[in-house]
């Protein structure tokens, strides 16, 4: 797989996944550890909870204007300050003596995690050639799918045995191990042309970027609908078991995976078609929904096909705003798709929980089915119109 990349290009390639296995285990991290927290600070989980939805938002308000701030930075500078900057924040969280600490803790967290998001994809794919790009971008997502697999279960026994203190702790301990590796192996990337607020006005008359932009905020809005309720809905309308419900989400994991390994092996070549399987990937399964889930075996198929649409959505969407920005643009551009996209979790989320509120759990398939298939129209005409303007032919690469 590695053999034409060059192995000094490699290495990074490395470190980049395995820190963003770190970042996305310690988004989601706290999620499992909210009862221990509560207890800690003698709070309710309710209370704890925000600082779930206050990472989220800080995210999604302050990517772009931190990127637009930082974005004439030297790349592995950037990436180190970046890093150190997150180190410092899962050790404060270890340390914290009362919610508010850990609370401002977390948020410096989230800041860090909005620009490692910005520059992560850019900087995959300036280290390798243009034919190997997709392995760069499907290595970084690799590494975000098995933090949902292996990382958030990892995290919850560490505080399940020793803490939840000691969970930031190891964090923190394995994020520094991994600064120092990419302080070693990480080669500077000479700067392309800079690009300053100026710019912004020239990126966001784009027509190609905005599409993107609109089918993020679509499909992280279909998706967490449905999501976000997963486990409700398997226990109570599919009566899967607790455990049936755990190696089921696990299996979504891990069909991420997949979703990756479509991407690095077809999109070069069938482009068009790696985008409309996303998209449709997305649609049918929730359509489906509530009638798979009369069936644990169909539930499960219907799961994995979900999983796998999710991650290949997002590593294509990706691929496809780098292919269409300059490449001094590219880390803004990033920050502002990872912003959206975190606008289209809070979107969903909420949606979900209007539905879960209205007794209509059953249905929620359809809800994220109605606002997919939204998506995947205004994919099929608007952005493909809008591509065919920008100069390229769907039909030969469909």
């Amino acid at each position: 797989m590695f053999h034409a990349i060059p192995l000094k290009y490699v290495l990074p390639l490395l470190g980049l996944t395995v820190s963003a296995f770190i970042f996305n285990t310690s988004e989601f991290m706290p999620i499992g550890l909210l009862m221990d927290i509560s207890q800690s600070f003698a709070m309710t989980e309710s209370q704890t909870g925000i600082m779930i939805t206050v990472y989220a938002w800080v995210v999604a308000l302050l990517s772009l204007p931190l990127m637009l701030l930082v974005c004439q930075m030297e790349m592995r500078r950037l990436l180190l300050g970046t890093m150190g900057l997150f180190v410092l924040g899962q050790l404060a969280s270890g340390l914290a003596l009362n919610f508010p600490m850990l609370m401002a803790a977390r948020i410096g967290v989230a800041c860090a995690h909005s620009i490692f998001w910005s520059i992560a994809a850019p900087m995959a794919t300036r280290l390798v050639t243009r034919t190997h790009r997709p392995l760069a971008l499907s290595m970084i997502v690799t590494g975000s799918a098995v933090a949902m697999i292996f990382g958030l279960p990892l995290g919850r026994v560490i505080g399940l045995y020793a803490g939840w203190r000691m969970t930031f702790l190891v964090i923190t301990v394995t994020a520094l191990a991994v600064l120092i590796y990419l302080a070693f192996v990480f080669p500077k990337l000479a700067s392309d042309a800079s690009f300053s607020r100026d710019d912004l006005p020239k990126l966001l008359k784009n027509p190609v970027v905005i599409s993107v932009y609109i089918l993020s905020v679509l499909f992280a809005t279909a998706y967490f609908t449905a999501y976000s309720y997963i486990e409700p809905f398997l226990k109570t309308v599919a009566a899967f078991s607790d455990q049936g419900i755990t190696s089921t989400l696990m299996l979504l994991g891990v069909s991420g995976l997949l979703g990756s390994f479509v991407f690095s092996r077809f999109y070069n070549h069938f482009r068009y078609g790696v985008i409309r399987a996303g998209l449709l990937g997305l649609v049918i399964p929730f359509l489906l929904w509530q009638a798979a889930a009369g069936r644990a075996g169909t539930m499960v198929a219907a799961c994995l096909v979900v999983g796998c649409a999710s991650t290949l959505f997002n590593v294509t969407f990706q691929a496809e705003l780098i292919r269409h920005v300059p490449m001094g643009a590219a880390p803004v551009a990033m920050s502002i798709f990872s912003g959206i996209f975190n606008v289209g979790i809070g979107g969903g989320t909420w949606i979900g929980g209007q539905v879960t509120a209205h007794d209509l759990l059953p249905y929620i398939g359809y809800a994220g089915a109605a606002i997919s298939l939204v998506a995947a129209v205004y994919c099929f005409t608007a952005y493909f119109h809008f591509l065919g303007r920008a100069g390229e032919s769907h039909k030969k690469n469909s």
